[in-house]
Order: C-alpha cells, then structure tokens, then sequence
C-alpha cells in the first residue's frame, strides 16, 4: 500500500473540494431549531439563496440531494399522466426520466447522443404540435456533469415562448449553480434543483427548489400526494425562519458562509474563473491530442471537462494509475461512457495552481498508463492562464508511450 502525503487532489465535477472557512462555520455547538438564533440563521440563508439563483421568488431548502430536489419538483406540480417533455443530453438528464417513469409521467424524449447540447428548435417543434397543451413541464439539464456540456436554459424558454406554450420549465442547475451563470427570474424559469456540493461548496446534504409564483400555483391546483416533499407545508413554516421538520442545522452555517464567499469574489468573477480554467483544461486535452467528448463549440462546460480515451485503452486504468501514484481522483464515465472517457472537475473552490498540479497529474498519469498522447498540455494550459491563449490542435495524432 502506497502511504500519500500532503492532501488529495479530489477533481471529480462534485463532491467538490469545500473550504476551510465554510468547514470552520459548520464547526458550530448544535441550537435549538425552535429558538430565535436559528430561527435568524434560517431566514437570513433564505434570502442569500435568492440572490445566488437571482430569483425573486422563495427557494426551498430540503435536508437531502439533488435527486431529493428532482423528485420534489416532481411531486410538487404534477401528477400521474401528466404529459412532459425531457431532452436526453446525458447520465443525469437519464436519471431524472428514471424518476418521472416512476411516478407514472407520460414522457415525451427527445433522444441525443451525449455529444451535444439541447437543440432549442426540437422542443419548439413538439410544443407547436402539442395545440392541445397536454404537455404540463419541460425539464432540463441546464449543466450535464456526465458529457461536460451546457446547454441555453434561455434559448429553450424562447422555444417556449414562440411556441406560446403554458408548460412548466423545470431546470436541473445541480452542476452549474454558484459556478456559472444561471437566472431563475432572468430567463424564466419555474422550478430549478439544485445541490449543495458542486459549486456552493458544501458537503453533500441540502437540496434547493427555486420556485416560481406559476410553479406555487401549480402545486396548490395538484392534487398528486406529498409530505415531506411539499412546499406549502415548507412555506408555511419558513416564515417564522423554521421548517416543518428537524433542518440540516449546521449545514445552513456552512450555506451562510458560502455564500458570503461568493460575493466576497463577486459572481461575475467567479463565472470568469471558471470559463478560464475550462479554457486552460481544453487546451491541454487538445495539446495531448486527446478528443474531447463535446462536439459543440459553445457548448462547452465551465465546471467540468471529459476526455475521450483512445481506442483500445481503459479510463478507468488511467483513473487508477493517477490515484494510485499521484492521490487525484478523476471524474469516471457514466452509465454508457464507463471506460470511455475521463472527466476533470475544475469546480467550486479552486485555483490556478491547483489547476495546474491537477493537470500535470493528468499527463505523468497519461504517460504511466501508456496511454498515445503527446506531450505539452500542461505548458499549453499555462499559456492560457498567463493570457497568451491556447496552442492550435495537432493536425494528426502522434502517439507517445
């Protein structure tokens, strides 16, 4: 057994790496969940969670995870038979279908090849055919951790819109939430989920709808059965700063202070950061002359990149190479892109040093596993951080052991 020192590098797209500032506020004697202080702490990440979704309107908070918060979204405005329309960009967009199936939703599925985002002129199309408004939602994945690929949550409200359609639009922001940008009010939005162990730096645990006042509606009309799920039973109690149930307490410490880390760095700049990091990370895929899995130019992802192995050669090997000799865990391919592709995080808390020791792990571990590359994605990467810009792509491969 190989003893690591120093700290380990954890670049999978979440978990993310969390803060010592939001660790230490977490650090906290547990309160009375009834009392004045919590009831203080309550109200006052209420309203922090608002300016991070850039929502008016209330966002709930669940002691759970972001499929706690899909099946929430779910329950909340529809019910068995309900028509809806999904878009198949990859694993997470998958698992969210699981869910609707099992509550017996009628699915609409728009199939892709997990190698591009949504085609807003698809959804326009099946909303201008639906003339009887059958369809009740339209549910998205606005950041597909599984492909490294974003997609236009606002091109697809104007598909909405110039389709005059009253669905729903329900957006999964688990990955793109504190990390890129996203406008629940902005661009329309009724119901977004989110997490917080992606870009809000927190541990797995807290599970967030943003609601819109068409999305509240629509779940005092639904008549589907709920509990602990419901939001007015939440609402309810949320104005007095508590909830209808025991809250992750010293989780919404941490939430406090994460969100104050946001704005301490502005979250323009915390956009900026991650696109420039992103960039950094397709520059030096593209110097090793490895194919990067998302074949759309602007649909790149700002958190997290996937790398497609060569033929013939296992990610999963190289994901254990890396960890056995350098302590990094790497992203691994999901569902049908198991050994296909490797995915590096470059989410949350992160810097450009950490960046960098991340991707020279990526290139000894390349070279440790055999993998055909070439050499110089780690200088290529530097290139852009320094702001010379990225190197050209190799117009052949060039193997390397």
């Amino acid at each position: 057994m190989t003893v690591h020192t120093g700290r380990h590098f954890l670049q999978i797209p979440g978990p993310t790496n969390v803060p010592e500032r939001v660790l230490r506020a977490m650090d906290m004697p547990t309160i009375d969940h009834r009392g004045p202080e919590f009831a203080a702490l309550g109200r006052e990440v209420m309203e922090g969670c608002k300016t991070i979704f850039r929502s008016s309107g209330p966002v709930i908070i669940y002691p759970g995870s972001g499929t706690g918060g899909w099946e929430a979204a779910i329950v909340n405005t529809l019910s068995p038979g309900d028509r809806v329309l999904m878009v198949e960009t990859g694993h997470f967009a998958a698992q969210w279908r699981l869910i609707a199936e099992r509550f017996k939703l009628a699915i609409d599925y728009i199939p892709g090849d997990w190698r591009h985002g949504i085609d807003p002129q698809q959804i326009e199309a099946k909303l201008s055919e639906d003339r009887a408004h059958a369809i009740r939602a339209v549910m998205v994945v606005h950041n597909e951790t599984s492909t490294g690929i974003t997609s236009s949550v606002a091109e697809v409200r104007a598909a909405l819109d110039r389709a005059q359609h009253p669905a729903l639009l329900m957006v999964d922001a688990v990955s793109s939430l504190g990390s890129m940008d996203y406008q629940h009010d902005g661009w329309g939005v009724d119901v977004t989920v989110a997490a917080s162990q992606k870009g809000l730096m927190l541990p797995p645990g807290l599970a967030f709808n943003a609601i819109s006042d068409k999305a509240l509606a629509a779940s005092k009309a639904n008549a589907s059965l709920r509990s602990y799920w419901d939001w007015n039973e939440i609402l309810s109690s949320n104005k007095s700063g508590s909830w209808p149930y025991t809250p992750a307490t010293n989780m919404l410490y941490g939430l406090k202070e994460a969100i104050a880390m946001l704005h301490e760095e502005g979250l323009d700049n915390v956009f900026a950061r991650h696109q420039r990091h992103a960039a950094a990370t397709r520059a030096a895929i593209r110097a090793w002359d490895i194919e990067l899995l998302c074949l759309d130019p602007h649909g790149h992802s700002a958190v997290v990149t996937a790398a497609l192995m060569p033929e013939g050669h296992d990610a999963d090997h190289l994901r254990k190479v890396v960890l056995e000799n350098f302590d990094m865990s790497l992203g691994a391919g999901l569902s049908k892109l198991k050994g296909k592709v490797f995915r590096i995080g470059h989410i949350g808390h992160f810097n450009d040093l950490m960046l960098m020791g991340t991707l020279a792990g990526v290139e000894m571990g390349l070279d440790l596993a055999k993998v055909p590359h070439r050499s110089g994605g780690v200088l290529a990467a530097m290139e852009v951080l320094k702001g010379r810009g990225a190197v050209p792509l190799p117009a052949s491969r060039s193997a390397v052991a």
